[in-house]
Order: C-alpha cells, then sequence, then structure tokens
C-alpha cells in the first residue's frame, strides 16, 4: 500500500486488518512529511515557536522531537 488514496480509502475499511495497516502507513508517511516540512521552516530561519504554531503543540515539545537531528542551530528563539 503505497498510493495516499488508497490508503486513505482502505482506512475506513470494515476490515479491521485492512483499516489498521493503512493507518499505520498513514501514520508512517505524516510521519515523515513532518520531517521534510521541520526541516523546510528551519532551513528558511523558522523559530520552534514558528513551527509549534502551525503543528498545535508546544515549542518545547517541537524542540525536543527535532533539536538534537540537525535541523537549524542558534535559532532567535534559544533553541
Amino acid at each position: 500500500m503505497s498510493d495516499s488514496r488508497e490508503l486513505a480509502a482502505a482506512a475506513s475499511s470494515r476490515d479491521p486488518a485492512v483499516g489498521l495497516r493503512s493507518v499505520r502507513a498513514l501514520r508512517d508517511l505524516a510521519d515523515r512529511l513532518e520531517d521534510l516540512q521541520v526541516g523546510n521552516a528551519r532551513g528558511l530561519g523558522w523559530s520552534w515557536q514558528d513551527i509549534a504554531v502551525c503543528l498545535g503543540v508546544s515549542r518545547q515539545a517541537v524542540h525536543k522531537k527535532y533539536g538534537r537531528r540537525g535541523f537549524g542551530t542558534g535559532d532567535k528563539d534559544g533553541g
């Protein structure tokens, strides 16, 4: 299952095995996309606070998850 449309359709399957596998695949996809976009944002000079607001989480949560992954250092909000 790799096509996002197929995954979205399968997530609502009446077969729990199909639905749960697709939910996991969608979660993995969302994680990869988040990593990509956090990297993009940091590369453009966004602060951890700016990113946190868009993701609906705290600055601390974003920094804890991504701060050690090399997504920029010396940012304007002390991260």
